[in-house]
């Protein structure tokens, strides 16, 4: 029956505002019917006249809160209480009228865009919305216009979207921007609503400035002492630009101390720090000269037209004398000194100066802790190297001592130096027996039977090696029952010079051999091999031999032993030794001990 009412929004009038009537077909207009009405809003903002079905609307409605209503009607029999028709819904729409102005989103932007970018570049969008209904006229149409920010922004009427209008605007001259950005709708003509908000744009930092030295020459002082690494003085360039763009590395490019100094780039305080890089010497060079370059790490290529982004300065580095001990003409000394050398026998001398200007007289001295024998000095004036003490290489080959040289004007200043002394050999040493000998002689041996094999040792050290001989003694040589062969290899042979030995007539022999080196002066001793007298089996193997063997110190000399084969004639008697050999020992004397003959076995011995 009914379908649909329209309603504008925010009316003012004084009377309630008429939405429509509604009627039904039963209705023959003698109040015999009566009208309802239900749904949103019924008996508060709408109302119905009962008899004549006439809606109104009772307060002022607004679209924005609630566009459409819901409502149901029905006719009643006044007197049943029926209804005559069925109900009917109907909707009361409520038509726009641009009461809304627009609204952004945000009421302040923020927004950042890098410096020095071409005209056109986005910066941000900024949107407003409309309460008003965007179906129904141009209430709801928003566009966007910039009251402040001008000429160095601009903004797009229908997307809101900010670019920059001006080219080459430079951060360090000037880094903020507040843009005031208009919203208005009714497609912007006279007469719609608007609203603004504010855009802070900041403009973000490029590197196009190039660092640049506050001044063009530096100087600094620092003592030619310094240590390696030691810093002399601190240099700044400055850059307009910030952050990584305005990081700086610092490098010497060129300059007399290319080489004996290094600058270092302090990370936090971006400055360039010189530094000691080889030690300094204020006698060698007083000044020093240095290029030093600033540049930036980071450099943007479409900025290059702008010029290099790097600059220079001089350093003038003064080098300061300092006071500093003397010096050695070397880092060591090594000397050589015959070991027969008689005391106060010069070696050698070494050397020391002041480097300083006023070249201080120096005096020398022995460190006592490193001779602490005495063993050589020093001659205070000239630094000459003496024996105060004979030397022996066999005892000592090397000397490690050291020397001091003082300032004799300022003691404080001293200066060590090692000092190496070689012993040189002279030949002072008789060669002796390795090792003490002693062997066998099989009783049926044959002549020329190698029985034993001698080797020697000599503490000396001759240049071209050891070269020993080997002879039976002048005393023993004539008339042996066994010969020396030398090898003429260190070593010698003793042979036997007959076939066949008899135990029981001479068990033991001595033999007195005499040991030579082919050194200057010649030295020699002479050492005793004693060989006893046994029965073998055919294979040569010893079974056994009654007497026992004569021990004796290694290198005993020949008079010893003939002093003691004495002593055991006058107590053994004619018995055992032959007359033949009495003559060899007659007119020497000896000194022995008691001897208890029925305790020990009578034991016969021969020189030969």
């Amino acid at each position: 029956m009914w379908n649909q009412f329209f309603l504008l929004e925010e009316y003012t009038g004084s009377d309630y505002q008429y939405v429509g009537k509604l009627h039904s077909d039963q209705d023959r207009g003698d109040g015999s019917l009566k009208y309802i009405l239900s749904g949103d809003g019924a008996g508060d903002l709408f109302i119905i006249n009962e008899n004549t079905g006439d809606i109104q609307a009772t307060k002022r409605l607004d679209r924005e809160e609630k566009p459409v209503y819901i409502l149901r009607a029905q006719a009643i029999n006044r007197r049943t209480g029926r209804p005559v028709e069925p109900e009917s819904e109907f909707i009361i729409k409520i038509h726009d009228i641009n009461d809304n102005e627009p609204i952004f989103t945000k009421e302040v932007y923020s927004a950042t865009v890098p410096e020095m970018s071409d005209v056109g570049t986005f910066v941000v969008q900024v949107t407003a919305t409309d309460a008003d209904d965007p179906t129904y006229g141009n209430s709801a149409k928003v566009v966007y216009s910039i009251l402040q920010g001008q000429p160095y922004f601009s903004v797009e009427s229908e997307t809101g979207i900010i670019k920059t209008a001006l080219l080459n605007m430079d951060r360090e001259n000037r880094e903020q921007y507040q843009v005031v950005i208009q919203a208005k709708d009714m497609g912007g003509q006279m007469g719609g609503l608007s609203g603004t908000t504010t855009v802070n744009i900041t403009l973000t930092d490029v590197n196009d400035n190039p660092p640049r030295f506050p001044q063009s020459t530096y100087q600094f002082r620092t003592p030619e002492s310094s240590p390696l690494g030691t810093p002399i003085g601190r240099i700044k360039a400055s850059d307009a630009d910030v952050g990584e763009n305005a990081e700086i590395e610092y490098s010497i490019t060129d300059g007399e101390g290319l080489d004996m100094f290094d600058v270092i780039t302090d990370q936090e305080t971006q400055e360039g720090i010189i530094t000691v890089k080889k030690l300094l010497d204020f006698e060698k060079k007083k000044v020093y000269t240095l290029k030093v370059e600033a540049s930036n790490p980071h450099v943007e290529q479409r900025f290059l037209y702008l010029g290099p982004f790097k600059d220079s300065a001089t350093v003038r580095i003064v080098v300061e004398d300092v006071d500093e001990p003397p010096v050695f003409s070397k880092l060591a000394y090594i000397l050589q000194i015959r070991e027969d050398a008689q005391i106060n026998t010069t070696i050698g001398s070494v050397t020391a100066q002041d480097p300083d200007a006023a070249r201080n007289p120096v005096k020398y001295s022995v460190d006592r802790h490193t001779d602490m024998d005495r063993i050589f000095n020093i001659d205070s004036g000239n630094g000459s190297i003496f024996t105060s003490k004979l030397l022996d290489r066999e005892t000592l080959l090397w000397h490690n001592i050291t020397v001091i040289a003082t300032e004799i004007n300022n003691p404080k200043q001293s200066s060590r130096v090692p000092l190496y002394i070689k012993v040189l050999d002279v030949n002072d040493n008789a060669p002796e027996f390795a090792e003490f000998y002693e062997t066998f002689v099989c009783e049926k041996a044959k002549a020329d039977q190698l029985i034993q094999t001698l080797h020697a040792v000599d503490k000396d050290d001759p240049y071209s090696g050891h070269q020993f001989s080997f002879s039976l003694a002048p005393e023993a040589a004539s008339g042996s029952n066994f010969t020396i062969q030398d090898n003429k290899d260190n070593t010698a042979g003793i042979l036997t010079r007959k076939n066949g030995y008899n135990r029981h007539e001479m068990s033991t022999y001595l033999l007195p051999v005499v040991i030579s080196d082919n050194d200057y002066p010649v030295q020699s001793s002479t050492g005793t091999v004693t060989v006893r007298v046994c029965a073998c089996d055919h294979h040569g193997n010893m079974q056994s031999c009654h007497a026992e063997a004569l021990i004796h110190p290694t290198g005993l000399s020949t008079g010893a032993l003939v002093a003691i084969l004495l002593c055991i004639v006058i107590l053994l008697g004619k018995l055992v030794l032959p007359a033949s050999y009495l003559p060899m020992v007659r007119g020497s004397h000896c000194y022995c001990d008691t001897l208890d003959l029925s305790a020990s076995p009578i034991k016969a011995y021969s020189l030969i």
